[in-house]
């Protein structure tokens, strides 16, 4: 049954993403935002919603349950984690297979700026966030400011891409997915469809991302107690592997495409989106569980491996040159490392 409910999931995950992608490219053209403004905020938020769901339910919605502040923290964790190595990974494989066909080849055709402008405000909040958990875990008060310094920083971060000039081109849009139901719109097939329709189409898609994302984890999570996968090492490593799916999707449905920078905007916008926003629940209502002590070192290890991965994969834009698919496969290689870690650890 479980296995039924994954493959389900799966592909009520890639009708959503399908439908969100197809929608907010749309939504942003329809309000004149760049590429980073969409690919980054737009994209990122939307899709980093199921991976959001995992800590909330279970540090705000979980109170009795003794492990649920525990699996909270390792789901944050997680999130920059497998975005940072496995996402980028997978996209890195859906580039070499589609270089043949895509006119850029092997390499990736970003704007600069945008990734750059992700990579930094990700190193600096969940270097503030991570800094956060060396904190006495008693200490209540100092974890509150620090929770009010991710908001404001990622608010700048938010007008920062906001403030962009560029925007989308309808021309290089596939129709609106949703368009036939706009009947008291233009008839025609190519013409631009109103608003609501295309807010319609990004809600539907959102939706259904979230809701296969839930029904993702619940079947993973089932098989992993089967097989007695240990609760955070569930948060942490498991269920994030279903929650990234909507990034992965988006960025193999982008990079097929040829927009590359959506692609990688959606992965990098969702890293700073987990880095500072996720984590001020944990900072917010669970300070005593975010703190680096014996029971935590393996989790918190994960984002020093998001940190390596983040800067060895995009090293080439810091240096001002070009990023091809072999660089976001170390992405990959950094996630085998850290499971081979973990495997270590359990093997005392």
């Amino acid at each position: 049954m479980d296995l039924l409910v994954l493959l389900l999931s799966f592909v009520v995950i890639l009708v959503g993403a399908e439908l969100f992608t197809n929608g907010i490219e749309w939504f942003g053209h329809k309000l004149g935002l760049g590429e980073g403004a969409v690919g980054s905020v737009l994209a990122a938020v939307g899709t980093a919603l199921p991976e959001t769901t995992i800590p909330v339910v279970a540090i705000l919605f979980s109170p009795a349950d003794a492990h649920a502040s525990d699996v909270g923290v390792g789901a944050i964790l997680g999130a920059p984690f497998m975005l940072s190595t496995l996402a980028l990974g997978v996209t890195g494989l859906v580039v070499l297979a589609q270089a043949r066909r895509r006119s850029a080849g092997d390499s990736i055709s970003v704007d600069p700026a945008v990734v750059l402008l992700d990579l930094c405000a990700f190193a600096v909040a969940y270097g503030i966030a991570i800094g956060a958990a060396f904190l006495p875990a008693e200490s209540t008060w100092p974890k509150l400011v620090v929770a009010a310094v991710l908001l404001v920083l990622y608010g700048r971060y938010v007008k920062g891409h906001l403030s962009a000039e560029s925007s989308i081109d309808a021309e290089g849009l596939n129709p609106l997915r949703l368009h036939p139901l706009d009947r008291g719109g233009p008839a025609a097939a190519d013409s631009t469809p109103r608003m609501r329709v295309v807010a319609l189409q990004v809600l539907v898609g959102v939706g259904l991302i979230i809701l296969g994302a839930i029904a993702f984890v619940g079947a993973v999570s089932d098989i992993a107690r089967l097989i007695g996968v240990n609760e955070v090492l569930l948060a942490l490593i498991v269920a994030p592997i279903a929650t990234e799916l909507p990034e992965a999707f988006n960025a193999v449905l982008w990079v097929r495409q040829g927009k590359d920078t959506l692609a990688m905007a959606n992965i990098t916008g969702a890293m700073v989106f987990q880095a500072s926003i996720a984590t001020i629940v944990a900072l917010v209502f669970a300070p005593a569980a975010w703190a680096y002590m014996p029971g935590t070192r393996l989790a918190f290890a994960s984002a020093g491996i998001a940190f390596l991965s983040a800067a060895v994969v995009f090293y080439p834009i810091i240096r001002g040159r070009t990023l091809r698919a072999r660089n976001l496969l170390l992405g990959a290689a950094f996630y085998a490392a850290y499971l081979a870690l973990v495997a270590l650890a359990a093997g005392g």
